[in-house]
């Protein structure tokens, strides 16, 4: 009853720069934790960024000062944004949020993924 659906990936030259955006609907009281990780061909899924929902964020040292993360907490919306953007950042680009619906536990819930693609 929950879903979390993205949007925002595709193609783009070296340099370049994408937004990518994640929304939750659904049976949602609260939201916790909300990060992107990131899962290229051939290698195990990896954190990219977080934030919490105070809007404390934190980002892999790969991408500092490269890609932020934010979140709306009216829209239950969070985003990244990707600039400089580099071959090795192509990957499958995953939403995860820790959920709180009514009179459950928390539960982390993934999007079906998102493609970026960064080459010439």
């Amino acid at each position: 009853q929950v879903q979390l659906v993205e949007s925002g990936g595709g193609l783009v030259q070296p340099g370049g720069s994408l937004r990518l955006s994640c929304a939750a609907s659904g049976s949602i009281f609260r939201i916790d934790n909300m990060g992107w990780y990131r899962q290229a061909p051939g290698k195990q899924r990896e954190l990219v960024a977080a934030v919490t929902s105070g809007g404390s964020a934190k980002h892999a040292d790969s991408v500092k000062g490269r890609f932020t993360i934010s979140r709306d907490n009216a829209k239950n919306t969070v985003y990244l944004q990707m600039n400089s953007l580099k071959p090795e950042d192509t990957a499958v680009y995953y939403c995860n949020a820790v959920i709180v619906s009514l009179l459950k536990d928390p539960l982390g819930y993934w999007g079906q993924g998102t493609q970026v693609t960064v080459s010439s």
